[in-house]
């Protein structure tokens, strides 16, 4: 079985913070040219909760528009609460896409009974199938492992994407076995993972560098675990990189633009990298390594 690897992209924009629509639609191409399986429009790493609603509208619409029949459209419509989320749910299920990913509701977080509740009426009044998106270094809410195997018995709640510690995601999976889709968020980790037999993959940084991260599942579908685990080592310094050295939507918005997509993809009031601070970025070792940077107009 093939790696099936889906792209978190980014959310391009214009300079007044409307959708960048050239820029998605580079974005997007940019995934299915690298043979990946999905994309997550509208997640933590399209800052979905950042954007105006005009924006986010016509992000799920033109995404929808430009994506259609190319691969699996997963759409993230969690807000802070019931019902800004089920006005989300119900504008993002008028279009062909595969799934709706949920967080948990943020600045007032819940207790996992009330959590339990708010997944069951979302799933109950969606038309299309719903996902657990598990994020609690960013929510502050862990959706405990209890409450995940009691809504994976709503037959509307198909999967969950996981970004916390891959022992509990790894836990999960023993349990669920192949009755429920967990699709795990662990960049640093993915050349291990596709030889331990995991084949879904979800991350944001996979689309800021598809090059890359094809070059990665390529090497270890093929069993050629040296160059794979290069490749890792690479995908984990850029990780880094932008987490710990540089300002993370700063960048990837630098590293895309380097790489012909269109559009800056982080709202005001955070500002592009100084041109002298994308050079010093586009100059780093890893970033040299992995990149052929074509400059484009941001």
């Amino acid at each position: 079985m093939r790696t099936s690897i889906i792209a978190a992209i980014c959310t391009p924009l214009n300079d007044n913070d409307s959708l960048h629509i050239e820029g998605l639609a580079a974005h997007l191409d940019d995934q299915w040219r690298h043979g990946f399986a999905g994309v997550l429009v509208g997640g933590t790493m399209g800052l979905m909760q950042l954007l105006d609603e005009e924006t986010y509208r016509d992000l799920v619409r033109h995404a929808a528009r430009l994506a259609k029949g190319r691969g699996e459209i997963m759409v993230g419509a969690g807000d802070a609460s019931l019902v800004r989320t089920l006005r989300r749910i119900e504008y993002v299920e008028q279009f062909d896409v595969d799934a709706i990913v949920v967080l948990p509701p943020f600045f007032h977080p819940l207790g996992q009974a009330d959590l339990i509740r708010y997944y069951r009426h979302l799933a109950d009044s969606s038309r299309k199938p719903l996902y657990l998106y598990d994020l609690p270094q960013v929510t502050k809410t862990k959706l405990e492992l209890e409450t995940v195997l009691q809504l994976t018995r709503h037959p509307n709640i198909r999967g969950i994407k996981s970004s916390g510690e891959w022992t509990w995601t790894r836990h999960l999976m023993d349990r669920v076995g192949d009755r429920f889709r967990v699709i795990p968020a662990q960049p640093e980790l993915v050349d291990l993972l596709i030889r331990c037999g995991v084949r879904d993959n979800l991350d944001g940084i996979f689309s800021v560098v598809p090059d890359l991260t094809a070059r990665l599942i390529g090497a270890a579908e093929l069993g050629e675990w040296e160059q794979a685990a290069a490749r890792q080592r690479d995908l984990t310094e850029l990780l880094n990189l932008v987490r710990f050295q540089y300002p993370l939507f700063p960048a990837c918005s630098a590293l895309l633009n380097a790489r012909g997509v269109a559009g800056r993809v982080f709202p005001a009031p955070m500002e592009p990298l100084p041109p002298q601070i994308v050079e010093q970025l586009l100059a780093e070792p890893p970033i040299r390594r992995i990149m052929q940077p074509t400059p484009v107009e941001g």
